[in-house]
């Protein structure tokens, strides 16, 4: 019996299968242009968790941290649709000065449905800003996308 197949693929994009629900959809049968927000939020959160990075291990640090988001640029190319089975891909980029890189794709069927550029920062849990710690930077940086 083998393992789960890794959700990163070679070249580090890490890979998410999100289905749309009729909550997802506005009154055109449509999703909502914020719901891919919320589909590329899971992405992200599910890449740094599978790199050894989660949410709450960040909160349990002596001294806590967070990642915030301070800009997200969303190109939307086609509708996805109810019951559409979607995967997103999250690449991460690297590490800024502070700023931490994402470049998101939300993809039905090979076919681009929305594309994000995002970057985050680490605060502290007080929200106060803060450098990104050293050893997340660590973690992550295997991860950087390979093209």
């Amino acid at each position: 019996m083998s393992g789960p197949k890794s959700p990163f693929d070679a070249a580090m994009q890490h890979w998410l299968p999100v289905r749309v629900y009729y909550e997802d959809t506005d009154f055109t049968g449509m999703v909502y242009h914020a719901n891919y927000l919320r589909f590329f939020e899971r992405g992200r959160s599910e890449f740094l968790r599978d790199a050894g990075v989660s949410h709450q291990s960040l909160l349990a640090l002596p001294e806590p941290a967070v990642f915030t988001l301070t800009n997200v640029n969303v190109d939307y190319k086609r509708a996805a649709r109810i019951d559409d089975a979607l995967l997103i891909r999250s690449r991460y980029t690297g590490v800024r000065g502070a700023k931490v890189l994402f470049e998101q794709t939300a993809l039905r069927d090979g076919d681009v449905i929305a594309e994000a550029v995002v970057t985050a920062v680490m605060i502290h849990a007080d929200g106060r800003p803060r450098r990104p710690i050293p050893d997340v930077v660590a973690r992550l940086t295997p991860y950087i996308f390979k093209p």
